[in-house]
């Protein structure tokens, strides 16, 4: 019987780093569960994109025909309750994509597996984690990152108040790494923070 894969949860403010701390974990031979790859992947689905589609019409169609992100976030960030609705449609599916990783490492044997997701907290995945990791950066430095999205500081305000606060995301780890900009020390303390989690599991 293949024995149990820890999950670590990532949280943190927008522009922290946490896909650099998910790829650390990686080097390490842990397994990455991406949301916003899975998100990619399903809105690429023909059933997901006519579902949308029915909801919110061609403004949301690119001349291809796949679906406009853009536009698309522009509408769930611009209004909680179709936030909501496609949260209700995305998060059954990521679910089972989670799963899948989670058994698939368990055979593989790897360290643990690192949920990288944006909205964890927000949608109940806490409880899926055995620990949760705050992925730490200043807010000049977070601005810097998201100014090469060509994010302004409005927008990333806009985006961090659809999310639980900063506070609340630190209260609810039980670890934090400091990404700030030091690659070589993010490394080392994503290590010594692997070592304790699954210390603490073993115990």
């Amino acid at each position: 019987m293949s024995r149990r894969c820890p999950v670590i949860g990532l949280v943190g403010g927008i522009g922290a780093g946490k896909s650099f701390v998910a790829s650390c974990f990686a080097e390490l031979g842990c397994i990455v569960s991406d949301s916003d790859a899975g998100v990619r992947e399903l809105l690429a689905r023909p059933e997901v994109v006519a579902e949308l589609t029915s909801w919110w019409g061609g403004r949301i169609l690119r001349e291809d025909g796949t679906l406009d992100r853009k536009v698309i976030s522009g509408i769930v960030f611009a209004d909680p309750e179709q936030r909501k609705r496609l949260e209700g449609l995305l998060h059954p599916m990521l679910k089972v994509r989670r799963e899948e990783t989670v058994r698939d490492a368990a055979r593989s044997g790897c360290p643990a597996v690192i949920l990288d997701a944006p909205l964890l907290l927000e949608a109940g995945l806490a409880a899926e984690c055995d620990a949760i990791v705050f992925v730490d950066a200043s807010r000049e430095v977070r601005l810097a990152r998201v100014a090469a999205r060509g994010w302004d500081e409005a927008e990333l305000d806009r985006r961090e108040n659809a999310q639980k606060s900063l506070l609340d995301k630190r209260a609810a780890s039980g670890y934090i790494v400091v990404n700030a900009g030091d690659a070589a020390q993010t490394r080392q303390q994503v290590a010594r923070t692997l070592q304790h989690v699954l210390g603490s599991i073993a115990d």
